[in-house]
């Protein structure tokens, strides 16, 4: 749905590109702190619901509090040492006064950011769908990283963005509301009863329920049609992947691999260029 906006196709794209640079700077806080908060929650949950009298203390962490600071010596990051890739390059990817290495993740994460935001813009140009999908895609981000640490994926971002991609469907924006309700039912569906058909066989868990909703969230933002073309490319994405962790990396058969990031990926390219991989598949199923 185009917005009646007049800018310069190239210029929009550009300026979209350098929000999600400064999204990613964010990103990199979200990603590092939400599973602290969650962890911290849940310690004081577990000490109430147990009636401990005198708990061990709980470090309470914000998105805001406490203020960034260098893990070594502690120094506090000012504005300045927290320019997206700027600062790192300046730095030399290193703390300004202890001289402690910085992780390549945090530059890397905001130029993925950039980039995709880049992309979003290009591809839908300027519409209500842009508007939408970029939140969309920087929480996905999240998602994958967040997943790839901790094997989580925070109701506080899937649930959230699942209700808004049913709310969004009722403008008619990527999907009519008939296909994103029941896209949400099947997506979620779909992997609960993988997750019981693989409990019962094996008596294990092959993947964890932030997985169903993940991908009820995708189901909801593109309809229930876009579901196969997900699952299969999640599937072999992270087949490849998996297999090649244990040949090449000495990855323990038994240590688990996290799905999400696979399904992200994998949801966000169907969202991009879902009709074109359908369409190519198709004619090449028919030439076959």
């Amino acid at each position: 749905m185009p917005l009646n906006i007049n800018i310069d196709p190239l210029l929009f794209t550009l300026s979209i590109s350098l929000l999600g640079l400064l999204i990613g700077s964010f990103l990199n806080v979200v990603i590092h702190r939400l599973p602290k908060m969650m962890d911290s929650e849940w310690r004081s949950q577990c000490h109430s619901f147990l009636e401990i009298k005198d708990p061990p203390k709980v470090t309470h962490y914000t998105l805001s509090q406490p203020p960034s600071h260098c893990p070594k010596c502690e120094h506090p990051i000012s504005a300045f040492e927290n320019i997206p890739l700027i600062s790192f390059m300046l730095q030399q990817g290193k703390c300004r006064h202890c001289g402690e290495p910085i992780s390549w993740r945090y530059p890397i994460i905001e130029l993925v950011s950039a980039l995709l935001s880049g992309v979003i813009a290009y591809h839908f140009g300027i519409t209500l769908e842009t508007l939408f999908a970029l939140p969309l895609t920087w929480s996905l981000i999240a998602l994958t990283v967040i997943d790839l640490d901790h094997q989580l994926l925070p109701d506080s971002i899937t649930l959230p963005f699942l209700w808004l991609g049913l709310l969004i469907s009722t403008q008619n924006l990527f999907v009519d509301m008939h296909a994103s309700i029941i896209g949400a039912v099947i997506g979620y569906l779909s992997l609960w009863s993988i997750y019981w058909i693989f409990k019962l066989l094996t008596g294990k868990e092959g993947m964890g329920y932030g997985d169903f909703k993940l991908l009820a969230l995708f189901g909801a933002w593109l309809g229930w049609q876009s579901l196969p073309l997900i699952l299969i490319l999640s599937a072999g994405v992270g087949t490849v992947v998996g297999i090649s962790l244990i040949l090449f990396k000495n990855h323990q058969r038994q240590q688990p691999i996290p799905f999400g990031p696979y399904l992200a990926s994998a949801g966000w390219i169907a969202m991009i260029w879902g009709d074109q991989i359908t369409d190519a598949y198709l004619k090449w199923a028919l030439a076959a």
